[in-house]
């Protein structure tokens, strides 16, 4: 099981990005073992605005499209107590400037029994995580 962090959903579609080409990797590793992929709605809601503003409104809504289609991926919905939960994480890790959705995620995570996220950036090693890239 992994969690697939905006990152990754990033890197994946802006060939400009940094990470692009990990990014192509690790979703080659995915679709070819057919991996339980996981994300949330805030991991979507952040992709797929800020696909809109790199490359173009079309562009985004075409992924968010494909990301909704997809069978290989479960999106989780953190509930009321779930964000309150995070907003702890989200104030415990002020310092290292972790985002709502990063500590949504962790929350998520945790309940979910993912160990794994497929990120480019260490705030999941820290908060307990192992960064996978495929």
């Amino acid at each position: 099981m992994i969690f697939i962090d905006t990152g990754a959903f990033l890197a994946r579609h802006l060939p400009r990005d940094q990470h692009h080409r990990h990014a192509r990797t690790g979703w080659k590793t995915i679709t070819r073992r057919n991996l339980r992929c996981f994300t949330s709605n805030f991991v979507l809601d952040e992709t797929f605005t800020l696909l809109a503003r790199r490359a173009s409104y079309p562009f985004a809504v075409t992924r968010a499209r494909n990301i909704y289609s997809s069978e290989i991926l479960e999106v989780l919905r953190p509930t009321h107590e779930d964000e309150v939960k995070a907003l702890e994480l989200f104030e415990k890790y002020a310092d290292q400037k972790v985002s709502f959705t990063d500590c949504v995620s962790f929350i998520l995570m945790r309940q979910a029994g993912i160990r794994r996220a497929f990120a480019f950036d260490g705030h999941f090693e820290r908060a307990g995580f192992i960064l996978w890239r495929g």
